[in-house]
């Protein structure tokens, strides 16, 4: 039988009235409502793209003209994250006995981008997004600098750091923030590369090329492989949003992310419209001949297209391209970002003042209407639907399908592998029970 958070006509309301906020309105009870929504709708579309029938979100964002619309906002909760949150969180007047809105505004950058990932796969999405393309191209070039900029993967997984002076509250939003941002930066690499797919404007090619270079980014994402990662002795990878243990026999096994970087730089380097536009000068040329150190057997084996790509840099090696062509064109450029930026320039700090005041300190009727919205948005049967694949064991890697009954967080194979695997998720486990108790907490407290 086939889950369903919302019904089309549910989903087509919904849609109907995305809107766009002001910073100052970011968190307020109107854009909480519409936060709620999206959040639906990202279920809701995970769901019809599994089935791979019936895409009715995405059918319903692109006839109503709404996806530059998830690009505003997703963009404006990222300004809001870098502008205004560091200011609230410094403010001496602010404690908040619940810290659950303060998570979902910050939460809200991790939605829709897991949104844009699901349907951008699909051309008519990226037309449809019409000029704000450009601006999620230098978005997704944000989010990858910062994963180039990663410490190495044989450290621990992505923590936040807070500040020692806030409260303990106020500590764990700053962690969770930092951390999350880890989960948007790889879903950005899904985004661009399903922009490298379907895009035909100069202006976007030109952006990616000219303006941000991508291709040398890409390969430095290559190298860097901020996905995977040495541990313990034993090889893991960042896979369906958690640390895995990858069995010593699917080692050299391409992860999603992997493949995703790669295609995007066959799109970028091999379509005739990139070509004409990449500049392939002394540095860029080197850069790009990183990549054959990279290209085994096993690589292309799994992503045949890329003997294509293994040709093209082996001519690359005996040869110089030639510079592109100047030509005179009317190039766009990106708006929302800088529009918002010179909206509130100067007005940061008494934007947090006032959501201090008006926003994140809830009465008690309001704290109950949110925790019932919560309950009934993360509910556990449509989670488990949303997972893209079966649970692997947290010891040998293998498929799972029985889940530590403390923590409810990681799954075995067996008991043997459960308590073999105990001495290292003890500690995990202990703090995942903590987190769940202090959640249930706020979600009932004074409700």
């Amino acid at each position: 039988m086939d889950s369903s958070v919302i019904l089309p006509v549910e989903a087509e309301g919904f849609i109907q009235s995305l809107e766009t906020f002001p910073l100052k309105e970011v968190g307020s009870e109107r854009w909480f409502r519409q936060h709620t929504h999206i959040e639906k709708l990202n279920m809701q579309a995970i769901l019809n793209a599994s089935a791979m029938h019936d895409e009715f979100v995405k059918d319903l964002l692109v006839l109503y003209g709404k996806i530059p619309i998830l690009v505003h906002e997703m963009i404006l909760v990222e300004v809001w994250k870098h502008k205004v949150f560091p200011i609230l969180c410094q403010l001496e007047d602010f404690n908040p006995k619940n810290t659950f809105h303060l998570y979902m505004v910050i939460h809200h950058e991790a939605t829709i981008i897991n949104l844009l990932e699901t349907i951008m796969y699909h051309k008519d999405s990226c037309e449809a997004a019409e000029d704000s393309v450009l601006d999620l191209v230098d978005y997704c070039h944000r989010k990858l600098a910062l994963l180039v900029g990663k410490a190495a993967p044989d450290q621990q997984e992505p923590e936040g750091k807070a500040d020692a002076s806030l409260t303990d509250s106020m500590k764990d939003v700053q962690v969770q923030s930092a951390a999350e941002e880890f989960e948007i930066a790889l879903k950005a690499v899904s985004v661009l590369r399903f922009i490298t797919d379907h895009t035909e404007s100069v202006s976007v090619i030109n952006r990616m090329l000219c303006t941000h270079n991508m291709p040398c980014v890409l390969v430095q994402l290559i190298g860097r492989c901020p996905w995977s990662r040495c541990k313990d002795g034993e090889v893991e990878k960042y896979v369906n949003g958690r640390w895995q243990r990858i069995p010593v026999e699917d080692h050299l096994k391409m992860t999603k992310l992997d493949g995703q970087v790669w295609i995007s730089l066959y799109n970028l380097l091999l379509k005739e419209d990139c070509q004409r536009k990449y500049d392939f000068n002394n540095f860029n040329k080197n850069q790009l001949l990183k990549l054959r150190g990279f290209m085994t057997e096993v690589l292309i084996d799994q992503l045949p297209n890329l003997a294509e790509l293994q040709v093209f840099l082996a001519h690359l090696t005996v040869t110089d391209p030639a510079p592109p062509k100047k030509e005179l064109i009317l190039e766009q450029i990106p708006e929302i970002r800088d529009h918002i930026v010179r909206q509130n320039s100067g007005k940061w700090k008494a934007i947090a003042k006032y959501q201090v005041k008006e926003t994140f300190s809830p009465s008690e009727s309001d704290l109950k209407l949110q925790a019932e919205r919560l309950n009934q948005l993360y509910n556990l049967d449509v989670m488990e639907s949303l997972l893209p694949e079966k649970p692997k064991c947290g010891s040998c890697g293998k498929e799972a399908a029985k889940r530590c009954s403390r923590c409810q967080g990681e799954w075995y194979c067996d008991r043997e592998c459960q308590v073999k695997h105990w001495s290292k998720h003890k500690s995990a486990c202990q703090m995942m029970v903590e987190v769940s108790e202090k959640i249930q907490k706020d979600l009932h407290v004074n409700s």
